[in-house]
């Protein structure tokens, strides 16, 4: 039976002292999806997963799973009848074991008999290496190894916490597409965490971003991106340029322009332009400070009277520090954000 949201939260409270570390978290995941959990450090992502796992008890707020309900009001139902799978940030596989033995590590006597640890080396496309020990693995092999470890006991869903985050850049890229194959081909439900947006982006078939406890948008990472909840999102997920406007309906008008809106705005608002959508070319108004040349692009740092920008441009270099640019827009719609909105005071992370 198919459950629309196989996996979903709602309303998740979680309290240490006095310090509220989730609050009112929701969330849900399609079965056989991917959601990435996408966070700065310390805004409770962790603590999320421990609720889901069941090793913490949730204050408050609603888990179901494939329409079992795990934590509710009265009910909390304990870790190890959750079939809830976790793999850890250092995949630590036992050097002592074989693959085999490694796989076969968590199951029960007649799981082993029915050879579900096969069946999970089957699944990440490593039957032929059960004999051999972690030693003679590459790192990708390990991971797999890692995953088809978790997958052996049949987990309803798997949860990742940071997997990728102590491995150097290169192997990281290459790992995380591979996992992220690997959970489509395997069609696991799965909540994988992370801070870095570009990983989240990858790996998710949806983003849900994390701040401060709260889940402040859920969505394909193409919505995020394009229509970001609050200001302070659209600059987590990529660069951002806010840029002042006035509304006037449809449109806003600024110093680059007039600038289409996804909604109809009317007074002084804040929109969030990506630098990609800005357009450079020769004429005035914007001062050129800064060029890097990343081969595939360049990114131009313009200043003007009140403001600087970000422009990206698919080009090599055509302008220099010190030249005379115009700047206009060439889009999508914008999300504008009302001038008064708090967190526009301080647009750090956090």
């Amino acid at each position: 039976m198919h459950h629309d949201h196989y996996l979903r939260a709602s309303g998740l409270t979680k309290q240490f002292g006095d310090e509220r570390v989730v609050e009112d978290a929701s969330f849900t995941v399609e079965e056989g999806k991917t959601l990435a959990l996408l966070g700065p450090s310390g805004c409770g992502k962790t603590t999320l997963l421990r609720l889901l796992t069941g090793l913490e008890a949730a204050d408050a707020g609603t888990i179901s799973l494939a329409g079992d309900t795990l934590t509710g009001p009265g009910v909390h139902v304990p870790a190890e009848q959750r079939r809830v799978g976790m793999v850890f940030q250092d995949w630590a596989l036992f050097p002592h074991l074989t693959v085999d033995k490694n796989v076969a590590y968590g199951l029960r006597a007649e799981d082993i008999a029915r050879g579900r640890a096969a069946e999970a080396l089957e699944l990440v496309g490593l039957s032929n290496l059960g004999a051999r020990y972690p030693s003679e693995l590459s790192g990708g092999q390990a991971q797999r190894v890692a995953v088809a470890r978790a997958l052996a006991p049949r987990p309803r869903v798997l949860l990742l916490d940071e997997p990728f985050s102590n491995l150097d850049t290169e192997f990281r890229v290459k790992l995380r597409s591979e996992v992220a194959t690997l959970m489509r081909e395997v069609g696991m439900t799965a909540v994988f965490v992370t801070h870095d947006q570009e990983e989240a982006f990858v790996v998710g078939d949806e983003v849900a971003v994390m701040r401060s406890g709260r889940i402040i948008q859920q969505g394909t990472p193409t919505e995020v991106y394009e229509r970001p909840a609050s200001a302070w999102l659209a600059g987590f997920v990529g660069e951002a340029n806010l840029v002042s406007g006035l509304g006037a309906g449809d449109v806003a008008d600024t110093i680059f322009g007039s600038i289409p809106l996804a909604t109809p705005t009317s007074g002084p608002c804040r929109l969030a332009v990506r630098p990609e959508h800005l357009h450079i070319g020769t004429g005035g108004g914007g001062r050129v400070t800064g060029v890097e040349f990343y081969g595939h692009d360049t990114a131009y740092s313009v200043e003007f009277e009140a403001t600087s920008v970000q422009v990206r441009a698919m080009a090599a270099p055509r302008f220099r520090p010190g030249d005379d640019v115009s700047v206009s827009y060439a889009g999508p719609k914008v999300v504008a954000f009302s001038s008064m909105q708090p967190e526009l005071v301080g647009i750090e992370a956090g």
